[in-house]
């Protein structure tokens, strides 16, 4: 069985929600979720599956000291991935964002963080379809889908237990 770390980056807590919730449904399948700020690059290194979570502040920036955040997060992690190689890893993201508030770069921290982590030679699985979120830009988007799950707690709340149980229902053969 592979092994399988939750890493996330939050302010508010809302990702840190998620990433306890997904710890619940996989149950012994995955480690306890991480804040990303309490975790190095040789931690995310020893897991086989990432499940990264991130929300988006601002226009359109990574959680983060510079973004308005109280803790360090993805901003001040991100360049600790230089020269990191996560080939060989499978990385599924999920995302949270505000589609009626930020609708010019909506859920943007999750296409970074894809971005990162592409660069170091990742595989992606997740991926999921933006028909259903109104919005009309992000840089999440690849192929007309988004590069993970995306979340929207301010406006669509009430998809967000559904929208969670599809994905992870799709992604669990990475670890099976």
């Amino acid at each position: 069985m592979a092994k399988v770390g939750i890493f996330f980056g939050t302010d508010t807590g809302n990702t840190r929600k998620v990433a306890k919730t997904i710890s619940k449904q996989l149950g012994d399948a995955a480690d306890k979720p991480v804040n990303i700020n309490k975790a190095n690059v040789d931690d995310l290194l020893a897991c086989d599956v990432l499940i990264l979570g991130t929300p988006t502040y601002g226009e359109g920036e990574l959680p983060g000291l510079s973004s308005g955040a109280s803790a360090e997060s993805w901003e001040e992690f991100m360049p600790n991935l230089a020269g990191a190689d996560f080939s060989g890893k499978t990385i599924a993201l999920y995302g949270l964002g505000d589609q009626a508030g930020y609708p010019g770069n909506f859920v943007d921290a999750l296409g970074m963080l894809y971005d990162a982590f592409f660069d170091c030679g990742a595989t992606f699985i997740g991926f999921t379809g933006a028909e259903s979120y109104e919005f009309d830009r992000s840089k999440a988007l690849l192929d007309d889908q988004f590069v993970g799950l995306v979340l929207d707690e301010d406006n669509q709340k009430e998809l967000s237990e559904a929208r969670l149980s599809a994905w992870l229902e799709a992604i669990a053969p990475a670890w099976a």
